[in-house]
């Protein structure tokens, strides 16, 4: 069974419930996906797993389509167009259910889920150790000499060089992230939508993995 999905972040917004209550979201345009390929443990792969492709509203032309891909999407049986966005999802047994051309749809989530998404977080470029790791600046006094800089980076007398793993300036964002521990606010199937409490990863068109908690929360 796949617990998750593929989509797109559309942005964020709020939601009213009867009473009153505001809940800020993020609409994320989910699926409709297809298993693209399986794998099994037995096969050549050696575990069980389902590629599935994100199926845009806009078809991918065939001429677009690099000979390597068409041929894996040929393996297919040529029912399945190809998709720009492919994502493997491990299952516990693909020789179950599941099989190539099976629809995935948004449908298998409901309110009150707990999911986790994962998706690639906005770019910031170059950045500096208080933007990019939280550090706190120095005193804005008069003759002060350390507002932003990093401070102490190590001894000079042992070991005499900056060790593996210091916090420093470099580049920020642009990294895949994965937030956990969100709740489903909202499941519209007949427009693909999915609503998440809070906010996910990436710039607003960005393609995210939305998957179900391994635990999930008591409804009753």
């Amino acid at each position: 069974m796949i617990n998750g999905i593929i989509g797109r972040k559309i942005g964020m917004t709020q939601i009213f419930a009867a009473d009153g209550m505001v809940t800020p979201v993020t609409v994320i345009k989910a699926g409709p996906c297809v298993v693209v390929q399986k794998k099994t443990a037995a096969g050549a792969d050696g575990y069980d797993a389902v590629q599935v492709g994100l199926v845009d509203e806009k078809p991918v032309k065939l001429k677009n389509v690099t000979k390597p891909m068409r041929g894996h999407f040929e393996k297919t049986g040529g029912g399945i167009p190809p998709t720009r966005i492919l994502k493997e999802f491990r299952v516990e047994d693909s020789d179950g259910e599941t099989n190539v051309g099976d629809k995935i749809l948004v449908d298998q989530f409901a309110d009150g889920d707990l999911v986790e998404v994962v998706g690639k977080s906005k770019g910031r470029g170059f950045a500096g150790t208080v933007k990019r790791h939280h550090f706190n600046r120095g005193p804005e006094s008069h003759g002060s000499m350390n507002v932003r800089a990093p401070g102490s980076i190590g001894a000079s007398a042992y070991p005499s060089r900056v060790m593996k793993g210091m916090r420093s300036s470099g580049h920020m964002g642009d990294a895949r992230i994965t937030v956990k521990g969100l709740t489903v606010a909202r499941v519209d199937a007949e427009n693909n939508l999915l609503m998440i409490r809070g906010a996910v990863p990436g710039p607003n068109g960005s393609v995210v993995v939305v998957k179900k908690a391994a635990r999930q929360k008591n409804k009753g």
